[in-house]
């Protein structure tokens, strides 16, 4: 496999509130969001800079909550080179035909947000029964919905995973898993007893980085291990940016360099072939 370079989790912010205005899901901004707005040509700039062939964008809920209208206007301006990932509240009762609006704008994905920056984390709707059409519709139409887990929502994501088995489901920043006991780290077995789920997927990114090399762990035995477990074609890259330091390749650059212990097939599905099964639209 030649390494094609996909990105599915970087965001764009525009600098216009009147046209896109703010509307963040628990009510205050993200600091990130407000502080580093990387406009859609920003990112087309960044992107080329960083050898990113496409992005999936990912919707700032921090920001815009469920509104993904720019979302869709980057990709309306750029379809050859963005999809997105939106966000909708699943527990709506028009939250299917919510989602079809999306996907009739671009939207090839979504991410159930549970908390982070000002929100504090809640999983306990991710299995309300409320939310089960949305999560059939996406087993049945090939969307992908990725979720802001961390471990005390595995049982929880296990239950949907199993529920929906065509549902593929992509977990954030590896959940932020503990790596800093070291090998053979014991304290993300956690995480590894989720390979047994078929359709859950991985996502590394900046943070996932950071765990690799804290503690006892580094980047040369951590990566290994979890491709062990999960397989390269499971796992796919997201920069986070703007939300991480850096440049997008600053954060590209980083990329290979945590993954270079693995095999270049290995690494050519975490940078980009993985992202094509989870987005098709980015292939």
């Amino acid at each position: 496999m030649t390494q094609k370079i996909h990105d599915i989790h970087p965001h764009v912010i525009s600098k216009d509130d009147a046209v896109f205005p703010r509307s963040p899901i628990g009510g205050e901004q993200s600091d990130w969001s407000r502080e580093h707005q990387v406009t859609v040509e920003d990112m087309i700039t960044a992107m080329d800079e960083a050898g990113i062939a496409s992005s999936a964008l990912v919707q700032s809920a921090t920001c815009y909550g469920y509104n993904n209208s720019y979302v869709a206007h980057a990709i309306k301006l750029h379809p050859d080179r963005f999809t997105g990932v939106g966000t909708i509240d699943v527990l709506a009762p028009d939250a299917v035909d919510t989602l079809k609006g999306w996907i009739d704008r671009g939207i090839a994905g979504i991410r159930l947000y549970t908390g982070g920056s000002k929100l504090e984390f809640d999983f306990s709707w991710l299995n309300d029964a409320r939310t089960f059409p949305v999560w059939e519709y996406a087993g049945a139409n090939g969307i992908s919905i990725c979720v802001q887990a961390r471990p005390p929502a595995f049982s929880i994501i296990v239950e949907m995973a199993r529920r929906f088995p065509q549902t593929r489901i992509i977990l954030d920043h590896l959940a932020r898993m503990d790596t800093t006991d070291g090998p053979p780290y014991a304290n993300a077995q956690p995480l590894f007893d989720l390979a047994a789920n078929p359709n859950i997927y991985l996502k590394v990114t900046p943070r996932s980085f950071d765990l690799a090399n804290s503690g006892q762990a580094s980047p040369e035995t951590f990566f290994p291990k979890l491709v062990a477990q999960f397989g390269a074609r499971r796992i796919a890259f997201g920069s986070n940016y703007p939300a991480s330091s850096g440049t997008l390749k600053q954060i590209v650059d980083r990329a290979r360099d945590n993954l270079k212990s693995l095999s270049q097939d290995d690494q050519n599905w975490i940078l980009g072939g993985t992202a094509e099964f989870l987005y098709p639209k980015l292939a």
